[in-house]
């Protein structure tokens, strides 16, 4: 699957005793990791993931005792693809496993683009419902950043509101939710003690799902990061500089051993069926990064699958515990329709703002904006109706 193309979708660091992960000589070599979540020099991204689960669980068991609330997630999907239906599975099964609601739209394959808008604003202003997440790909004929824009910015357990994005993106900001995929890769690295600070970080792929919010959590973490896409020059000469290399591009095996440092951490986000006989489905899942050949020169490196696959969920789930809380609290709250007033400090979402950060002009431009691109949206689409 291209992570290149449309995709269909900070805990404490844990200590432990530093193990020696052999590596071929090299001063440049990125310290041990932390031998809890390795098994030699390989990240076990499920142990990772079971560990956020557990930690998420306890929490929502927490805000359960104390307030008889627990966070909800509502999950919506049109249509009737069986890997999309399958996906929306797992998550609801994972929502039980912890504690957290579950709320559901299934939508017909010929539901209009307000009758799904209508579904979502329905969750947004819905008070037990505390994350929202559209199950991609959507039909062709809806258009998926109208919906996606929907969704309360509050709500956006999954990071890609353009105000989530935006705020990532800017030097003394935090969004409310960062996408989950790219925060998995990050706590992969954090809780294997791989450090971030003034290393150089190559990220192979530019996507709006992984690459490009990859890139600006690794910037958050004050490495030097550097971006490669389809159209980089001579790419094998700037990943083999890399301390730390995202392999997000959607090609199967794209990063060879020798374009490694020795010592250097990979974190493989591509999912890949090759042709393989020996398997019953015909066919098996690798990485973006030739794994075999890697892992005898990295110091440490995901596997696929069970390494940033398990993550995904992982975050997701603590992304709306943590919405859960912000609202079970006090810290927000339902309906969000207030929030939509131009400029005003009343809102939901100003109450997490620091209070030195005013909402200036550029908010009421971004705002009107959104508002809007929301009106027109509504007009063509009755037009083409």
């Amino acid at each position: 699957m291209s992570s290149e193309s449309a995709i269909g979708n900070s805990a404490a660091v844990v200590s432990a005793a530093p193990t020696s992960v052999p590596s071929p000589g090299s001063s440049t070599a990125l310290p041990p990791a932390a031998s809890l979540f390795m098994k030699g020099n390989v990240i076990d991204g499920k142990a990772v993931a079971a560990k956020i689960r557990e930690e998420t669980a306890a929490k929502v068991a927490e805000l359960k005792a104390k307030y008889s609330r627990v966070p909800g997630l509502a999950v919506v999907i049109v249509g009737e693809r069986k890997d999309s239906q399958t996906y929306v599975r797992m998550k609801r099964k994972a929502c039980e496993e912890v504690g957290i609601a579950s709320f559901g739209a299934d939508l017909p394959e010929t539901a209009t683009q307000e009758e799904v808008l209508e579904v979502v604003r329905g969750f947004n202003s819905n008070p037990d419902v505390h994350g929202i997440l559209v199950q991609l790909p959507l039909p062709k004929h809806l258009d998926e950043q109208a919906i996606l824009g929907a969704i309360s910015v509050e709500k956006d357990v999954d990071g890609f509101h353009p105000l989530n994005i935006g705020r990532l993106a800017m030097k003394g900001r935090e969004p409310l939710f960062a996408p989950c995929t790219p925060v998995g890769c990050m706590e992969l690295l954090e809780r294997c003690n791989i450090p971030m600070k003034g290393k150089r970080a190559v990220v192979v792929g530019r996507s709006n799902i992984v690459g490009m919010p990859a890139a600006l959590l690794l910037n958050k973490r004050d490495a030097t990061v550097t971006i490669c896409h389809s159209a980089t020059k001579d790419m094998e000469s700037i990943v083999r500089q890399a301390d730390i290399i995202i392999a997000a591009a959607g090609q199967a095996q794209l990063v060879k051993g020798s374009w490694v440092k020795p010592g250097a951490a990979i974190i493989d986000v591509g999912t890949n069926p090759v042709d393989d006989p020996t398997k019953t489905a015909g066919y098996r899942l690798v990485g973006d990064a030739d794994f075999e050949e890697c892992k005898a020169v990295a110091g440490a490196i995901t596997p696929v699958p069970g390494g940033v696959g398990p993550m995904t969920i992982a975050i997701l789930l603590r992304n709306t515990q943590v919405s859960g809380e912000r609202f079970i609290t006090g810290k927000l709250q339902c309906p969000v329709a207030e929030d939509t007033t131009a400029g005003s400090r009343k809102g939901p979402l100003s109450r997490l703002l620091k209070d030195k950060e005013q909402l200036g002009p550029w908010s009421l431009v971004a705002a009107g904006s959104l508002l809007a691109a929301g009106a027109l949206q509504r007009v063509i689409t009755s037009r083409r109706q």
